[in-house]
């Protein structure tokens, strides 16, 4: 058994976008989401959010990623180009927190697009 399908002549839905980010801002979200789309990444940022004080030394994110200090540097310059940590040099080792907001202005960004 079939159901009639009705049809309204110059019948159009209502547009539920009325706005959306500017260019700008969606390359600096997508930079965000791009730097989370790592496994590596990911851990990196759990490893500082779980470490006391909310911060890590880069010495100390090597050994639980299983990755050299070269490999994980590179890692944390991502995360900090994309704003979603913060780097404080203090003698020849850089310490790490994450940016406070920076995940959820991501989400916010998307949100009120």
């Amino acid at each position: 058994m079939s159901l009639p399908v009705t049809i309204e002549k110059n019948a159009c839905c209502v547009p539920r976008v009325t706005s959306s980010l500017t260019h700008e801002d969606a390359e600096r979200v997508a930079r965000v989401f791009k730097a989370m789309g790592d496994p590596t990444r990911i851990m990196l940022l759990s490893l500082i959010a779980a470490s006391e004080g909310g911060e890590a030394c880069i010495c100390d994110l090597t050994e639980p990623v299983g990755l050299s200090q070269a490999t994980v540097s590179h890692h944390m310059k991502l995360l900090a180009d994309a704003g979603l940590v913060v780097r404080e040099q203090r003698g020849k080792w850089a310490y790490f927190a994450l940016d406070d907001g920076a995940l959820n202005a991501a989400a916010d960004a998307i949100r009120s697009a």
